[in-house]
């Protein structure tokens, strides 16, 4: 059902499980900065201390070894290893928790992934600027450098940046997230462009410096619904769908994959928009330098987080100058799918499926790492959440055929999130966590949810049959 060697993963992000924001000389990230300010943060909480996996990463590795993972991705505060951001000061501390953490996963036979940006901008950083700043790809650029060159020896497989259309939209569009910007239609483009020039700087340091001798594989993880035309066959959701497929998936896919560039359906809405609101300046989406590291072919694999599918309508411009008129495209919940939890969370295993489908025939059949998917829980804590084990065993179904039956070439599954953490903007109110932690307790107890032993089953049995095999 699934090939020799799959990772069998599960996945977490430093500022949602370390806690320690002060420990040891880290420095601010903009999360630390965005929870302290009133009213960003569900019931205004905060990551300061999390999981506090910084001080408990023992009890986090018992936890993989209870489940039999494979691989295990993990994210590097960038603050916590260059407290400015820069390579001028490097925090030793910080070095060595890292250090800790790969040695030990690799002393269990754990294969590390390891994302470089996972949301949490050194707050330094920021203050000149952020991603909006087009030096930011450079500084980026030398903290990947000092991350493959002081970790790359024992790690294989490498994210630059984690969901950069996130980053970009809810951060700088919606202010939602970190560094809470609302600068609509304008930032949202240019900080998804940085953090393409700062990927592919980094690619191309990798590539030239590193690679010959550590030999491993560098990405970025782009998340994606699946989305389809609400009536198909009508031409106007089809056109919606295609649109809205470009500023989701295409965004960033499109130049790594296909062309270098941003999709034309995606620059040609953007600039007919433009025209129509007396919008005179340059293009709102900015241009790629001929000057600088190309693009295209700068990820070794395809690396999808998936959560939820969407139907398409034509529509949902509002007349200003936003991202949501930009797509002009309404997204739709078809009632018949279940919701878990959160309220966008719709689940859709067979969407995961199509979706993988589409990355096959539309980015020349990559290898492709699951490196996000999950489901998660609100409420009273169910440790015996029957559900959710049904919604995983659906899903894996789905991949196991987009394998088997449409010859996607799917390497690894990481499930989201190895533990209940800091969920954002929605603190800890909703729990993704394969085992709960108990964020009323001092020592912060693990305990496994039925969903997590039924995972780590699941484990067993294909590392069983693949034996046999």
């Amino acid at each position: 059902m699934f090939p020799r060697g799959f990772a069998w993963g599960a996945a977490t992000a430093a500022y949602q499980i370390e806690g320690g924001w002060q420990a040891d000389s880290k420095g601010p990230s903009i999360w630390d900065t965005f929870c302290h300010e009133e009213g960003r943060v569900f019931q205004e909480q905060d990551g300061d201390v999390a999981c506090n996996s910084y001080e408990l990463w023992e009890k986090d590795l018992e936890c993989i070894r209870q489940l039999g993972l494979t691989h295990y991705r993990l994210s590097l505060s960038w603050a916590r290893l260059l407290p400015d951001g820069t390579t001028r000061h490097v925090n030793q501390k910080g070095v060595q928790y890292y250090n800790k953490v790969i040695d030990d996963l690799l002393a269990c036979d754990v294969s590390p992934m390891v994302t470089l940006y996972h949301f949490d901008l050194p707050q330094a950083l920021q203050d000149q600027g952020g991603w909006k700043s087009a030096g930011v790809a450079t500084i980026f650029d030398s903290y990947a450098k000092f991350c493959f060159q002081t970790f790359g020896d024992r790690v294989k497989l490498w994210i630059t940046i984690n969901e950069p259309s996130v980053c970009a939209k809810l951060g700088h569009e919606d202010g939602v997230h970190a560094p809470g910007l609302k600068e609509q239609g304008t930032a949202a483009y240019l900080v998804g462009h940085n953090m393409l020039r700062a990927h592919a700087m980094a690619w191309h340091s990798y590539n030239s410096l590193f690679r010959p001798k550590q030999k491993g594989a560098v990405s970025l993880a782009i998340n994606s619904d699946w989305l389809e035309p609400l009536r198909p066959g009508c031409e106007e959701d089809d056109a919606a769908t295609g649109r809205d497929l470009a500023f989701t998936l295409g965004w960033f896919a499109w130049p790594l994959f296909v062309t270098g560039d941003y999709p034309e359906i995606m620059r040609s809405a953007i600039d007919s928009q433009s025209e129509k609101l007396g919008y005179t300046g340059s293009s709102r989406l900015p241009r790629f330098s001929k000057d600088e590291p190309a693009l295209l072919g700068t990820a070794d694999f395809f690396a999808l987080n998936y959560y939820t599918s969407r139907k398409v309508k034509a529509g949902g411009g509002r007349g200003q100058m936003c991202m949501k008129s930009d797509r002009d495209a309404e997204e739709v919940l078809d009632p018949s799918w279940y919701i878990c939890g959160v309220s966008w969370l719709a689940v859709v295993p067979d969407g995961l499926r199509k979706l993988l489908k589409y990355i096959k025939d539309t980015f020349n059949n990559p290898a492709v790492y699951i490196t996000e998917n999950g489901f998660s829980q609100v409420g009273p804590v169910q440790i015996e959440d029957v559900q959710r084990c049904e919604l995983f065993k659906d899903t894996f179904l789905e991949v196991a055929k987009a394998i088997g039956e449409d010859g996607v070439d799917v390497r690894g599954y990481f499930a989201w999130s190895l533990l209940d953490n800091f969920e954002w903007a929605d603190g800890f109110s909703v729990r993704f966590g394969l085992f709960h932690v108990d964020f009323s307790d001092a020592e912060l107890r693990r305990t496994v949810y039925r969903s997590g032993r039924e995972y780590g089953e699941i484990i067993i049995k294909h590392k069983r049959a693949t034996d046999v095999q």
